[in-house]
């Protein structure tokens, strides 16, 4: 297996990423969210989002097919403008538990260099992501919010400090 990790550029590849943004929420959210709202999300919805928001994402190929993708940028987070943010991070379940999800976030982080603290919202119960994002070194800072998945749901707040070299 040859995984490349690069920016998206072609309509190929954003079609890709929507796939992916679709059938990992079918995937990865099946037993947190309810089916009807599941059943909302189509990938036609997922490939106008990828249209709309192009900029800042980073694609993981198997060949030429998209497995993976992590969006990043500046956090929006009043309290945190000074930081940057991992805005989404998906990757195909058969993909899972090899390094992939790791390289993708790593390269997000490289891009976000000039940052000393990142963010990242994780929805509530998804188990699999906080551990992902603990053994990378985030930590659950104790902020919630409420967001609309058919219904409400809380996401936590994760943060990563990164520490400046010693000169």
């Amino acid at each position: 297996m040859n995984i490349v990790i690069k920016l998206m550029e072609t309509d190929a590849e954003i079609r890709g990423k929507a796939y992916v943004h679709w059938k990992s929420w079918q995937e990865s959210y099946s037993c947190l969210l309810d089916s009807a709202f599941l059943e909302s999300r189509t990938l036609e919805n997922c490939v106008s989002m990828a249209h709309r928001w192009a900029e800042n994402t980073l694609i993981a190929k198997d060949g030429e097919k998209v497995i993976g993708f992590a969006a990043y940028g500046s956090c929006q987070d009043g309290d945190l403008r000074d930081a940057g943010e991992i805005t989404a991070l998906y990757l195909l379940a058969e993909y899972h538990a090899q390094g992939i999800g790791y390289r993708l976030l790593c390269e997000a982080l490289d891009r976000l260099g000039e940052f000393q603290r990142i963010v990242v919202w994780v929805l509530e119960g998804n188990e699999r992501a906080i551990r992902f994002y603990e053994r990378c070194g985030f930590q659950g800072d104790g902020k919630e919010k409420e967001i609309m998945l058919g219904s409400p749901r809380k996401e936590i707040r994760m943060i990563l400090e990164i520490s400046l070299p010693v000169s």
